[in-house]
């Protein structure tokens, strides 16, 4: 399946290219990245944008998914005779709908509701063939190989991808202003940290992220992007202490809105702001910063000096 892409299409090296979602990316769309080797061509997180353009400028051998999100799989559907490869911790939400609801942590009316928007938005595609990878897994399509780097936190399974031409991918290691997104049952904070301190390791030339930023050039602009994006976790932290002061619920958490903006009203983004608050709220009890003053409400403790 070959499509013409145009400016759209950004060479990196010989191999590598990023295929442009619109808006750089911004989401629903974002930067889908083609490896084309010598004996094979595979395509890495088939964007929405993918599937608007009718497919990739090259014949696509298999597809490498970094993580199990709607945006990030919406153009497997696309490829039926590829073969799918992802994280083993996230094989699940590739394999089925079902599966994919348990990353998110949808229940009832909101489950049927996102369903909805999966399938007839982005397109899913139950892939019960997928195969799992494992960190360290290499892809060798000749000439070049893609590595798998194991980066959880975002999702139980979400990996970048180490290219021997210099180019890693971030996926959703994305280093926007919004910050790390951990909304979800299978995300953690203190798995999502560790990965933003494995990866500061990473010495490329290119750096791709599947939202906002895209391409970064050169590992400077890289590390300053990536401290600027951690540093949104304590940030934060410190503002649900500081809504702390006075004793509040989980619920009240998410009302206040620390991780979207206030006007942003939706089943989703409260599901999101009651995840974060509540591993927010681990770290703080597990640092007795805060106290449990009746079932259900939280205070920040008094500082003893």
């Amino acid at each position: 399946m070959n499509t013409e892409w145009g400016d759209q299409q950004l060479r990196l090296s010989e191999h590598v290219s990023v295929l442009r979602g619109n808006d750089n990316g911004k989401y629903p769309s974002g930067n889908s990245l083609l490896i084309h080797g010598r004996r094979e061509c595979v395509i890495i997180d088939p964007s929405l944008d993918v599937v608007n353009r009718g497919g990739a400028p090259a014949p696509v051998d298999a597809i490498l998914n970094s993580h199990a999100h709607e945006d990030h799989l919406a153009g497997n559907s696309l490829f039926p005779d590829a073969r799918v490869h992802i994280h083993q911790n996230d094989l699940a939400g590739v394999q089925s709908i079902d599966g994919l609801m348990e990353v998110y942590g949808f229940e009832g009316e909101g489950r049927r509701e996102f369903e909805k928007i999966v399938v007839e938005e982005f397109h899913f595609a139950p892939r019960a063939d997928a195969v799992g990878f494992q960190d360290g897994t290499v892809f060798d399509l000749g000439q070049v190989k893609a590595e798998a780097v194991h980066l959880p936190g975002h999702t139980r399974g979400h990996s970048g991808f180490r290219i021997s031409d210099g180019v890693f991918f971030l996926s959703d290691i994305d280093l926007t202003g919004f910050g790390p997104y951990y909304g979800d049952v299978w995300s953690d904070l203190e798995d999502f940290e560790a990965s933003l301190r494995q990866v500061r390791d990473e010495d490329a030339d290119f750096y791709v992220t599947f939202h906002h930023k895209g391409v970064i050039e050169g590992r400077a602009d890289f590390l300053t992007l990536l401290d600027q994006f951690a540093a949104i976790i304590p940030r934060r932290h410190e503002a649900m202490l500081e809504f702390l002061q006075e004793p509040h619920t989980i619920e009240e958490m998410a009302a206040r809105r620390f991780i979207y903006r206030p006007h942003i009203q939706s089943p989703f983004a409260d599901q999101v702001e009651r995840r974060c608050a509540f591993l927010h709220l681990q770290r703080m009890q597990s640092r007795h910063e805060v106290q449990e003053v009746e079932p259900g409400r939280f205070q920040r403790t008094t500082p003893t000096g």
